[in-house]
């Protein structure tokens, strides 16, 4: 694994914030298994670079041949879409900061990370509407005091005005931070975010107490970059996790990047605490498996958890199709049902969504 600087409180979110086979057709045909340890993955999947001559485009921009296949991926399992938990949606002068970031990511991970969706808003929320993701998420979150009230603000408005966006909210530790959560969840909030690795934060921190507190008690989930992909940071890791836990076992948390690389102590975590669960958010797919690859070995255990996985996608951020985020579940050797549960059934009834 190339070395990497460890990131701080002023960074952007440095992964965005980037199996059996279902019977469609789609499904690669020759996808090695991933072993335990580190080393090249399988092929990347053939895809038209954008504004090729050979890509074919909806009247939005969209990838027709990807909106196809992500369509007739859903559809083969009998789903009526896809539910994403983790994307990303904010104010623009923050993602312009964010895209940034990322265009200079290499010292961190040691390999390129071009964004795959770099659009105007309204042309990524018609990609993923294109593709049949019936609910997804504005992941959006603070790197220092005083700046999540004003994240959820717009946040609150961008759900006000996107229906088919969960209504997404944020906090940091500071004496405010009970407040204006109390005010998300009266307000409708349906999610939250915690970045611990761009937020520079303990999760136990006294501060959050009351926070943690008040969603565990209204049953709210939160998604949580805690694990220490793709470079540790002072609080990142199952550790300071498992103490909030500790504190507030009903706590509904949703582990981003499946805890990533620390995949067997949050995968622990889920089995003590039946309100953890974890988004597959870059997971399993040829770019992190190059870097972090999830152990063979932990895939019964996939299968044992298979109510509380869901997907994620960390669009638009993420260096490669969204179609390849799908297709790399197909190659966790789970079953269709496993796949329905993951793609959509279990966030429509954690959140939940309507029938």
């Amino acid at each position: 694994m190339p070395a990497a600087r460890t990131p701080s409180p002023g960074d952007p979110d440095p992964f965005a914030e980037a199996p059996h086979a279902p019977h469609v057709s789609h499904a690669p045909q020759n996808s090695p298994e991933s072993g335990p340890g580190p080393g090249p993955g399988p092929e990347p999947r053939p895809e038209s670079e954008p504004g090729s001559a050979t890509e074919r485009r909806s009247g939005d921009g969209t990838d027709l041949d990807e909106r196809e296949a992500v369509i007739g991926f859903w559809r083969a399992l009998e789903l009526p879409g896809l539910v994403d938990v983790h994307t990303h949606f904010m104010p623009k002068r923050v993602l312009d900061k964010v895209w940034a970031y990322f265009d200079q990511v290499g010292p961190l991970t040691g390999t390129g990370w071009p964004i795959r969706y770099r659009e105007a808003e309204d042309e990524r929320l018609a990609v993923l509407r294109g593709f049949g993701v019936r609910a997804f998420t504005s992941m959006l979150y603070p790197h220092k005091p005083g700046m999540a009230a004003w994240l959820n603000s717009w946040s609150a408005d961008f759900a006000a005005r996107t229906p088919d966006c969960l209504h997404t909210a944020t906090f940091y530790p500071e004496p405010e931070a009970a407040g204006y959560v109390r005010q998300a969840v009266a307000g409708g909030a349906r999610v939250f975010k915690s970045h611990v690795q761009v937020g520079g934060y303990d999760p136990a921190d006294a501060l959050l107490d009351p926070v943690w507190g008040l969603l565990a008690e209204e049953g709210v989930p939160t998604v949580i970059h805690c694990g220490s992909g793709p470079a540790p940071g002072k609080h990142t890791g199952p550790g300071p996790v498992a103490a909030v836990l500790a504190r507030h076992p009903r706590l509904r948390l949703i582990v981003a990047h499946m805890g990533m690389p620390e995949y067997a102590e949050f995968l622990d975590l889920a089995e003590r605490y039946p309100g953890v669960h974890l988004d597959t958010t870059m997971a399993f797919t040829d770019f992190s498996e190059r870097m972090m690859p999830f152990p063979r070995a932990e895939r019964a255990r996939l299968a044992a958890l298979g109510d509380r996985v869901l997907f994620g996608s960390d669009f638009p951020n993420i260096p490669y199709g969204y179609l390849h985020a799908l297709e790399a579940l197909t190659r966790l050797d789970q079953d269709d049902d496993w796949l329905r549960a993951v793609c959509h059934h279990n966030a429509a009834r954690l959140l939940p969504l309507p029938r």
